[in-house]
């Protein structure tokens, strides 16, 4: 009995298909949350809706704002965050605000090494209008850092934003979720300052400038 005959296939053809279809996965892994997979991403901290917009907690996300600004960035709804992807230099980074609300920030992160992330966050340790980098270590009670520890680990740099301890009376939640004072407000551009160099310098070289008491 006769085989029918086969059909000859065209390498060219069949590696064109090939290359296609990595291109096809390695633009949706790359276009997950963020930008290419081992650019930086600058995390600000925050919960979104306008509710919250003006609030102590939400420092971090007016630092992302305050650099897509700067860099001319433009801000896009993706499935757990908004990104605005910039160029900073030689680098292609990204400007992440998690719409997880803070508590869940972690989930925004997923797709993310943590080597490339570098989270800016309000913090109660630090006298307000501080700004602080740091590299590495516990939550300190923030809920949002805490949500990233238990998603990534912990070895991310922190770019923190004082902005003091409640007074008396008035509970950690009701002070965070206020309106921030204007040296809060005041510390945005520092912190951006303070992200920029550490994209430009590194975690170490940051601290040994920022964190020097004056």
């Amino acid at each position: 009995m006769r085989k029918p005959p086969t059909r000859a296939t065209n390498p060219r053809k069949r590696k064109t298909g090939i290359r296609l279809a990595r291109s096809f996965f390695e633009r949706r892994r790359d276009d997950s949350d963020g930008g290419p997979t081992g650019s930086p991403v600058v995390v600000g901290l925050g919960n979104p809706g306008r509710s919250y917009e003006r609030t102590r907690h939400n420092i971090g996300y007016l630092v992302a704002e305050e650099l897509a600004k700067r860099y001319n960035g433009t801000w896009r709804k993706k499935k757990k965050a908004e990104a605005a992807p910039i160029t900073f230099g030689p680098k292609n980074v990204t400007l992440l605000k998690p719409t997880t609300f803070m508590n869940n920030s972690g989930a925004a992160l997923v797709e993310h090494r943590i080597e490339n992330l570098f989270v800016v966050h309000d913090d109660l340790d630090l006298e307000a209008g501080v700004v602080r980098v740091k590299s590495g270590g516990g939550a300190g009670g923030h809920n949002g850092l805490r949500s990233i520890i238990q998603n990534k680990g912990n070895e991310f740099v922190r770019i923190r934003i004082g902005i003091g301890r409640p007074p008396v009376g008035v509970t950690v939640t009701d002070y965070v979720l206020g309106r921030m004072d204007s040296a809060v407000k005041d510390a945005i551009a520092t912190a951006a300052d303070a992200v920029e160099f550490v994209l430009e310098n590194g975690a170490e070289a940051a601290m040994n400038r920022f964190n020097a008491r004056s």
